[in-house]
């Protein structure tokens, strides 16, 4: 049955800690797409892939033109996909993201897909790697190569959504920067902030996060959040 409500959740600082991978990354895929070493190191939590791309780009004098830019995506999946089997000890599982994602995925009044910074590729590795991918559909997230934006991500969840299942949802969007609360406010949608990033309750508090928990493990809180009509 399709669901009334469509979760979209973040992933980085959200549901996993694997900080210090983009870092990382980046670094390989700019030698490899451009042949420079990485000087300048742009900020990620809570941007789209698509918006560091661009930024990192013109940060090294290059013009982040799309051809560009999508060789650097490419490289960067490939980069995930070398490293693919080494993620799940790359970092870990923030506490209860994987009992809230079970007990939300066992309704039949809820969708669960993603809205993240990532590419589509990257929040695959990433998901399936720490045995989360079961619960979300991919086929309906909004990812980091859809626009610099964030909340363009949002509204491209929800479309795909509707597409996918004929009906409207009440859109909830689970993240932990302000830029996550913005995207959501942006459509409408529910904004739920956890402080399990670098941002504190009081900072997801004041960029209007109608509800702000500290973390997922206390799992009645997070399905409370979800869903209060």
């Amino acid at each position: 049955m399709s669901g009334h409500t469509l979760v979209l959740w973040d992933i980085d600082l959200t549901l996993l800690d694997a900080r210090g991978l983009g870092h990382q990354w980046y670094r390989t895929a700019l030698r490899e797409a451009a042949g420079l070493d990485l000087r300048v190191v742009p900020s990620f939590p809570g941007r789209t892939e698509r918006a560091i791309t661009m930024e990192l780009l013109t940060a090294h004098d290059l013009e982040p033109t799309d051809e560009l830019i999508e060789a650097l995506h490419a490289e960067l999946v490939g980069v995930a996909a070398r490293e693919y089997h080494a993620l799940s000890g790359l970092g870990r599982v923030l506490p209860g993201a994987l009992a809230a994602l079970e007990a939300l995925s066992g309704r039949d009044d809820v969708v669960q897909s993603l809205v993240t910074g990532n590419l589509v590729e990257i929040a695959r590795f990433k998901m399936e790697a720490f045995g989360l991918h079961p619960h979300v559909d991919f086929e309906i997230g909004g990812y980091g190569h859809v626009s610099e934006h964030r909340p363009a991500l949002v509204l491209e969840a929800k479309r795909l959504a509707a597409a996918k299942h004929g009906r409207e949802f009440r859109a909830v969007v689970v993240g932990d920067t302000p830029h996550d609360v913005d995207a959501a406010l942006h459509h409408d949608a529910i904004a739920i902030g956890v402080a399990t990033g670098r941002s504190t309750v009081d900072e997801l508090r004041e960029a209007g996060a109608h509800v702000v928990l500290t973390d997922l493990a206390d799992t009645a809180a997070v399905l409370a959040a979800v869903l209060d009509r």
